[in-house]
């Protein structure tokens, strides 16, 4: 990932002015709340939408990386959520492959079909495509585990599953209801800013800012919604759940090493709770550190940036 973010970080200098950098926060905050909706699917697992390509629409590709990148950080580091030694090849899946393969697919159909119709055909399209991508990726990168990392006994020293299994595993459920959830988010998001917030990302500097904080605050308020999804979602069990994972009606009977014996980290939030609040209360307060941190640390980040006398034009936008 490191020269993707040395790219990602030179095309928004470039690209996006100075005072939309605390939006691009918003706009991470939006990607962080849509993976605190976790949807169930038969068998157990749960996904979540990510929002990818609605950023690169609304910021460009790039801008997009940079967004999610810090929102999954936020994630990893106060919630526990994603882990320290996957951030790489989370950011990898979610934040370069997704914004940017929806990105593409998004322009494509955009050049073919110019009304608005096409428009959000074009986004539903490739908001499907990209989480598909990264979901792809994310089953081979599993997959290849066990080839590369076992020991004497043949017994797999991390994810126990080969290619066979969990390319399947996981595309089944994106290609489906997890694929669905991205659509859903990412066109109801982009409608709602279309009709509130027409040309505020990257015009108009004050119009529909209430529009847009009353949409974080319900997206915020709803989060709880997501403890609804009992389950695990695919390839992120805890040490003690793996023994118990089921394939083919026979668990797998073992804890791999690695897992059992992996470093350990401890989240200040971890899962989203907070001390002894209730689970519903715990979800929304960290929710809201999460939105609030995101927009923070961008608008710091564009006290760092000086101002442009010619504004380039971004790569995408409302």
């Amino acid at each position: 990932m490191l020269p993707v973010w040395r790219m990602a970080l030179q095309k928004v200098k470039a690209e996006i002015p100075k005072e939309q950098l605390p939006l691009l926060g918003i706009g991470a905050a939006f990607s962080f709340l849509s993976m605190m909706f976790n949807v169930p699917l038969p068998g157990g697992t749960t996904g979540h939408a990510v929002g990818g390509t609605l950023l690169a629409v609304l910021f460009g590709p790039s801008a997009a990386c940079l967004a999610i990148t810090v929102a999954l950080f936020i994630q990893a580091v106060f919630f526990g959520d994603g882990g320290i030694l996957a951030f790489g090849a989370n950011c990898f899946n979610m934040a370069f492959v997704l914004p940017f393969t929806g990105y593409f697919v998004y322009e494509q159909i955009k050049k073919r079909v110019s009304s608005e119709r096409g428009e959000y055909l074009a986004i539903a399209i490739g908001s499907y495509i990209g989480i598909n991508a990264a979901a792809f990726c994310a089953a081979v990168e599993f997959g290849i585990q066990p080839i590369f990392f076992h020991n004497a006994a043949g017994q797999a020293i991390y994810c126990p599953y080969t290619l066979s299994i969990s390319i399947p595993a996981m595309m089944i459920g994106h290609l489906t209801l997890f694929g669905l959830a991205e659509v859903v988010f990412t066109t109801a998001i982009y409608g709602y800013l279309k009709k509130t917030s027409a040309g505020f990302f990257l015009e108009h500097k004050g119009k529909g800012r209430f529009s847009l904080y009353g949409l974080l605050t319900v997206l915020v308020l709803a989060t709880p919604i997501g403890l609804l999804a009992d389950g695990t979602a695919w390839g992120e069990w805890a040490p003690e759940e793996i023994a118990k994972v089921a394939h083919n009606g026979t668990n797998l009977g073992y804890i791999p090493s690695g897992l059992a014996n992996g470093s350990s980290f401890e989240a200040l939030f971890p899962d989203y709770t907070v001390g002894t609040l209730p689970d519903l209360f715990g979800y929304i307060l960290s929710a809201m550190i999460g939105t609030a941190l995101l927009i923070i640390i961008f608008k710091v980040l564009s006290s760092f940036v000086k101002d442009k006398v010619n504004y380039g034009k971004a790569s995408g936008g409302v």
